[in-house]
């Protein structure tokens, strides 16, 4: 006969974008290397990452909250050390409870099966999203007209974004003032220039300093720092890339229309 023990389930909580995971179980071992060493780099020797794959990890987890997980210490990306805020750090407590609550769910179902489990589906959140840029945003103010809306929004108190949506999304979002969202834009849709250069569209262009270039048979991603604990990934034609001659560290501006914003609300 089997034992209750033996029905025990360990249920582990994903959140995956294009297929690579932004948080989970072992991203946030990296979040609790760094509190304990403060170092990016000492973390991904102890938890097994390389330092590339620590970097984008800890870069992912602080665009989907609303202020940083982690900050760089002085000496920079390279040399310096790093630190997990408060919000990285009841992140890791977060998810702790949260994972528990799922293997008690899971543990639950394997041994009564699914009646009586009403919130089985809303803690299975191992779902994927087909953007790179994916981040936590508040609602500040919305423009209406006949046809669609346009949705002010806000990343942090000195980044602001726009998205249009039609007025039909507006009702079923319940979009409305200091409501939560979470906005994404492909990475294919974010135009890269020089910073002095003018804006390409009204609104959505956010200034940074390039932290990363990775150049591809056919176009090449770019890594922008747009301040705040936030990051920015942009990926350009080849040709489109020669031209800007945009490099690590030289400061860019991304750009992007309202309509390529999407809004997802929970």
């Amino acid at each position: 006969m089997t034992s209750s023990q033996d029905k025990k389930i360990d249920a582990t909580l994903a959140l995956r974008s294009e297929g690579r995971l932004l948080v989970g179980r072992d991203r946030i071992k990296v979040l609790e290397a760094v509190a304990e060493h403060g170092s990016i780099s000492q973390a991904a020797k102890v938890t097994g990452f390389s330092y590339k794959g620590a970097w984008d990890a800890v870069t992912a987890i602080n665009n989907l909250l609303p202020s940083p997980a982690f900050v760089l210490k002085a000496g920079g990306r390279s040399g310096g050390g790093a630190e997990v805020t408060a919000e990285g750090l009841k992140l890791i407590e977060t998810f702790h409870r949260l994972e528990e609550r799922l293997t008690r769910i899971s543990s639950a179902i394997a041994l009564e099966g699914l009646e009586g489990v009403d919130d089985f589906l809303l803690w299975s959140v191992g779902f994927r999203i087909s953007a790179r840029n994916v981040f936590h945003a508040e609602v500040v103010k919305i423009e209406a007209g006949p046809v669609d809306v346009e949705v002010a929004l806000r990343l942090s108190d000195a980044i602001p974004l726009h998205a249009v949506v039609t007025n039909e999304a507006l009702k079923e979002l319940d979009l409305k003032p200091g409501r939560r969202a979470i906005a994404l834009v492909k990475s294919s849709f974010v135009e890269l220039s020089r910073a002095e250069a003018p804006p390409l569209y009204e609104r959505n262009r956010l200034q940074g300093r390039i932290t990363r270039r990775i150049d591809g048979p056919r176009r090449t991603e770019f890594l922008l720092d747009i301040g705040g604990g936030k990051s920015l990934t942009a990926v350009i034609p080849n040709t489109r890339a020669e031209a800007l001659e945009l490099r690590a560290g030289d400061e860019a501006a991304a750009h992007f229309a309202p309509e390529d914003v999407i809004l997802a609300v929970a």
